[in-house]
């Protein structure tokens, strides 16, 4: 949601131009990459309240500004850092100062954790020197939305405008949620729509096992994945579960008619923005945006609306697996590990395929309505969405192990990765179960240990 603008290239002058786009993301298997992203919540260490953009000491400028040491460059919005960027990663910050790796395209899930190991060494050694920690899980634990400061980024500013227009909960997703994804590519048309559809069909087994937002304000909020729900009442014309996708004709051209309603947001000229917001692509393009007469659409502003449709399930020039919660160091390789497995493996995405054919689109939008409050404990059929995910882990355990890719030295292959969602899906117990017993056990009902016992 957060990466710097893509604005500019050729006009657009044919729908045709947006589906090529689109097709031109097809890779052959050699070419395929892995790129993951996750978010995290900077606090101060010594009261706990979230960072500020400014400040002398504990300030998400100084965190930015501090990371430039190791090699990153600092990308400017009016004057002000708004992020880095270094070979074909960057890091960029979300509304409430969440802080996001968006790690580059990587070969292994070896090389994925490398990343993320380097990034969370030099946050945290920066961080520690500021007062500043970071901790990772799906939804702000204890802070109020008035208490979060925004970040100094005009798409900001017109997003937080127009999305109380469309939900009561657009705001709480924009400053107090996280998450963990990852983007990995298609060989073809026909490809793209089979993964599309077993990852979309899938994506509430991800949020059961990853289900860790179970406080707001400081109080348990009756929910496994609050981060989940509030997805669910932000904006229904960008959010949700696209029962398009399963229908005959799914494809590149479905999409971008679906993308083409769904409101903007913005446009970028002349390093600002210009609030579009309620105004759909298509009328850009049949150039009648009432407030940017004569304007013509660029490719790179099909780029930019791209990146404002939030289902749970998002088609770039690749596939974005959106629907986990943030969570500690040790899981943040399990969620690329969980879906290279399932899509990177032909014999696995047959089995996947295979295990979710006959399911129903009432069944799946019941998934999605249910797994936010009772995670792995939803009905499903005959049984509970645990047994599903059980089944689910081992295909994908099984796809890593088939791919055979080992790690520097030749010892392990990537199937390791999945150890800790082995664990949950056997156990049935969700990581925001684990909390809630603390919370009410050791923790005296108060989340404040939750920042020193599961900061990175």
């Amino acid at each position: 949601m957060s990466a710097p603008p893509k604005s500019g290239g050729v006009p657009i002058t044919d729908r045709r131009q947006l589906v090529q786009y689109l097709a031109d993301g097809s890779k052959p298997k050699d070419r395929w990459r892995i790129g993951t992203e996750h978010e995290k919540f900077a606090f101060r260490l010594d009261d706990l309240r979230p960072v500020p953009y400014n400040g002398a000491d504990a300030s998400i400028r100084a965190l930015l500004e501090g990371m430039t040491r190791f090699g990153w460059e600092a990308v400017l919005e009016e004057g002000k850092p708004i992020a880095l960027t270094r070979d074909d990663g960057s890091v960029t910050l979300e509304p409430g100062g969440q802080v996001e790796l968006s790690g580059a395209p990587v070969v292994t899930i070896h090389q994925t954790c490398d990343e993320v190991s380097q990034h969370l060494n030099e946050v945290k050694l920066v961080a520690a020197e500021l007062g500043i920690g970071m901790v990772g899980l799906g939804f702000n634990p204890k802070w109020r939305r008035e208490d979060i400061p925004w970040m100094p980024k005009g798409r900001y500013k017109i997003m937080g405008a127009y999305m109380p227009k469309k939900g009561k909960l657009g705001l709480d997703m924009m400053l107090r949620t996280c998450t963990v994804q990852v983007n990995l590519d298609y060989a073809s048309e026909a490809d793209m729509v089979r993964k599309f559809r077993v990852a979309l069909a899938l994506q509430p087994v991800a949020t059961a096992l990853f289900a860790d937002s179970p406080f707001t304000e400081g109080r348990l909020n009756g929910f496994m994945s609050y981060r989940s729900h509030v997805w669910t009442d932000t904006d229904p014309d960008r959010c949700g579960m696209l029962p398009f996708v399963f229908e005959p004709g799914m494809g590149f051209e479905r999409y971008v008619d679906y993308i083409l309603g769904v409101p903007m947001y913005f446009i970028y000229r002349n390093g600002r923005y210009i609030d579009v917001s309620g105004q759909s692509f298509r009328d850009f393009m049949a150039g009648r945006l009432h407030n940017v007469a004569g304007e013509m659409p660029m490719i790179g502003d099909f780029v930019d609306h791209l990146t404002t449709a939030f289902p749970e399930v998002r088609l770039k020039r690749f596939l974005e697996m959106r629907g986990a919660d943030g969570g500690p160091w040790g899981r943040l390789c399990a969620l690329p590990a969980l879906w290279v497995g399932l899509l990177y493996d032909e014999s696995a995405l047959d089995a996947a395929a295979e295990l979710i054919k006959d399911w129903t689109i009432e069944e799946m939008t019941e998934l999605r309505r249910l797994v936010p409050r009772m995670a792995l404990k939803t009905p499903f059929r005959k049984g509970t969405l645990q047994d599903v995910a059980i089944q689910v882990v081992e295909i994908a355990r099984a796809g890593l192990k088939r791919r055979d890719r080992r790690d520097r030295i030749g010892e392990r292959d990537e199937s390791h990765f999945l150890d800790p969602l082995v664990e949950i899906a056997a156990s049935g117990r969700c990581p925001a179960e684990e909390k809630i017993e603390k919370f009410n056990g050791a923790w005296g009902g108060s989340v404040d240990p939750l920042f020193g016992e599961y900061a990175y």
